[in-house]
């Protein structure tokens, strides 16, 4: 090969390059050009339905883009990760992420390896979580639910959203500090669970607080919170913790997506659900269903899960609850 060819060749390369730089970044101006799914892995009408909509309206506007949430309930809220898994890492589809993905992978086989196939874009914030009663229940306090427990084993019904949900585990691990047994019945959610107690077909309910206008309209009755801290909402109910039952579940939760997506793009969904943060209107929801802002940025949500993986273990195994193999 001249040396002539061979300058002509670097040339050619050297114009392909320049001419392709700005096809690729028009590329990536255009994005997003089609509205994003969001999926909500909990049924409409419940307190993350309503957070997840709010985030979705004010990162949309952040973004200058449409996100339509879809509800995806089932599965203690894992049937939107199982969505990811098979997506495109285009950015077109997210899902609330919450902390079962490194929970449930120690209780039962999943579709997904929570270390290996998401990408995380931001941690948002957590939930307040308590345990209700009916109004008229006999059950007037913790101590009483223990005492009826222990004089009949198994026989009082609690619901949750799922198995292996925060508000399951909390009370499974009340229960092995109280010495106590009670009966599971898992639902989809909220809304189904709330209908079953208010119904008089289980006893008590654990969840996030969907529950609150029942309490405040004195239709049910709060018996405890699992933070680290009395509720501003509720300041005369007591805590698992205070209780001396060593019970503390806070659940931050926040977004992914498929593993492998653009850098370029995860940070700029990053900076709008960051930037919902500071929205009056996304603050408001979270005060209505008793929520803070708990903020990761990508990395650091990567590395919180990646831990709480490790510490999700030890707590299942505590509990007898790991997967048989």
């Amino acid at each position: 090969m001249t040396d002539l060819t061979r300058r002509r060749l670097t040339q050619a390369a050297l114009g392909a390059a320049v001419l392709g730089a700005p096809r690729l970044g028009l590329a990536q101006a255009a994005w997003p050009a089609r509205p994003i799914r969001l999926i909500c892995p909990w049924p409409a009408g419940g307190a993350t339905d309503a957070v997840m909509r709010a985030l979705g309206e004010s990162a949309g506007k952040a973004l200058g883009a449409t996100f339509v949430v879809e509800n995806k309930p089932g599965a203690s809220g894992m049937l939107g990760p199982n969505e990811l898994v098979q997506a495109r890492p285009d950015g077109y589809t997210l899902s609330q992420l919450t902390i079962g993905i490194v929970r449930l992978p120690h209780m039962q086989k999943m579709q997904f390896d929570p270390l290996k196939d998401f990408t995380f874009v931001a941690c948002l914030t957590g939930y307040t979580f308590g345990l209700v009663v009916k109004a008229d229940s006999p059950v007037k306090s913790v101590a009483e639910l223990v005492a009826y427990a222990k004089a009949n084993p198994e026989k009082f019904t609690y619901g949750s959203p799922g198995i292996g949900t925060t508000p399951h585990l909390a009370v499974e691990e009340f229960a092995s500090r109280a010495g106590i047994k009670l009966q599971h019945v898992p639902f989809k959610g909220f809304a189904d669970g709330m209908q079953s107690l208010l119904g008089g077909h289980t006893m008590a309910h654990s969840d996030s607080t969907g529950w609150a206008p029942h309490v405040d309209a004195g239709t049910a009755r709060l018996l405890a919170t699992y933070g680290s801290r009395r509720t501003k909402r509720w300041p005369n109910v007591p805590t698992l913790q205070e209780l001396g039952y060593e019970t503390l579940a806070d659940s931050p939760f926040g977004i992914g997506g498929p593993r492998g997506m653009d850098a370029a793009i995860t940070k700029r969904l990053h900076d709008a659900f960051k930037s919902t943060l500071e929205d009056p209107a996304v603050l408001a929801t979270f005060d209505k269903y008793d929520q803070t802002v708990i903020y990761l940025n990508s990395d650091d949500y990567g590395r919180f899960l990646r831990e709480q993986y490790a510490r999700e273990k030890a707590v299942i195994d505590r509990l007898g609850l790991a997967a048989k193999t």
